[in-house]
């Protein structure tokens, strides 16, 4: 009895032993394989989540900025606009909202005054165009107003100008303004005693002196002096494929008496009416210097915007006005070469 009695303990007990065992058995291989289920789970939508993450940027980049295509389509656009913010140091600048390219074949014109063909500003959008530079003080008191909102303009250049300032036209290329000419001398080429070859001249000589200033050709703009614009050489920029510039608004600060604020009204007041345009002004003249900034301040409040015009090629120099300029200001032959043939940086 107490030997059937013991068995049957044994029994129970050996029973217990292996459940458990077996329990411990599984449960340790369930612990065991649960990690690597569960990392495999969460990878999944890792790279799910990724590229939702990415398309959303790009959608909302391009519709922020507006920007080509070629940024939607390419998976790391942010360098983009790291570079835009590190030239701009104004996160609120009034900055440029376009860029245009002219083909100058045939000699096209622009500005309202004298020319109707090239309707191209939307509402809203102005060209800032300054005459008569470079000249010390005033013209970089242009740029400093113009670096300081990210904006960009186009400058016509006086030849003479050119010559006896070219480390300021050069700070006007190299902050990626606009240069074209404005003549050698800022004579009337309708004046009475002007001939067609001495117009010629004019423009031609102006040309390479701006040329010679910039130590590269200028853009194939041109804007005759005063907006007098002679017949004859309207017809021969078209043989030169030079495009002629007149104005939409004029903001005569040449005038006597003209002040910042004056000055501020005048554009202003036009522009308002006209609503877009082409505006003339002068970085030769002290007074549009000073106003810069604050007509900067009221376009940006008023909700205009910039456009910027460039050319599609560059205008060459004719040689014989080259060899003639160089003549008169008594430069060596040898330093008609580019710097950039003589002088190369090699360490820095």
């Amino acid at each position: 009895m107490r030997n059937a009695l013991g068995l049957m303990l044994a029994s129970v007990v050996a029973a217990v032993v292996i459940a458990a065992g077996g329990w411990f058995y599984y449960s340790s291989r369930a612990d065991q394989a649960a990690p690597n289920t569960i990392a495999a789970r969460a990878a999944d939508p890792l790279p799910a989540q990724a590229k939702l993450a990415a398309k959303d940027d790009v959608a909302i980049t391009a519709a922020i900025a507006a920007k080509p295509a070629a940024a939607a389509s390419a998976p790391a656009p942010a360098p983009m606009p790291v570079q835009q913010k590190s030239t701009c140091a104004n996160p609120n600048a009034l900055g440029v909202s376009r860029v245009v390219e002219i083909d100058t074949t045939g000699g096209p014109g622009f500005g309202f005054d004298h020319f109707k063909q090239f309707d191209f500003l939307t509402d809203k959008e102005v060209v800032l165009t300054f005459d008569d530079g470079p000249w010390p003080v005033n013209t970089p008191a242009v740029l400093k107003a113009l670096a300081d909102e990210c904006a960009k303009g186009l400058f016509f250049s006086v030849g003479k100008h050119a010559t006896y300032h070219p480390e300021i036209l050069r700070q006007v290329l190299a902050q990626g303004h606009t240069v074209g000419t404005h003549t050698w001398s800022h004579v009337n080429l309708n004046g009475k005693k002007m001939t067609e070859q001495m117009a010629k001249d004019e423009v031609e000589k102006g040309i390479s002196a701006v040329k010679y200033a910039l130590g590269t050709n200028p853009a194939p703009f041109f804007r005759f002096p005063q907006l007098q614009h002679n017949p004859a050489i309207v017809s021969y920029f078209g043989t030169r494929n030079v495009a002629m510039f007149s104005t939409d608004i004029d903001s005569f600060d040449f005038r006597k008496g003209a002040t910042p604020e004056k000055i501020i009204e005048t554009v202003m007041t036009r522009l308002d009416k006209l609503g877009k345009g082409i505006i003339l002004m002068h970085d030769f003249q002290k007074h549009t210097g000073e106003a810069m900034p604050a007509l900067l301040a009221r376009l940006k409040a008023g909700g205009y915007k910039i456009v910027q015009m460039k050319a599609k090629t560059t205008l060459q120099s004719l040689p014989e006005y080259d060899e003639a300029l160089l003549k008169d200001l008594k430069v060596p032959t040898s330093s008609a070469r580019p710097i950039g043939s003589v002088v190369q940086t090699v360490s820095q």
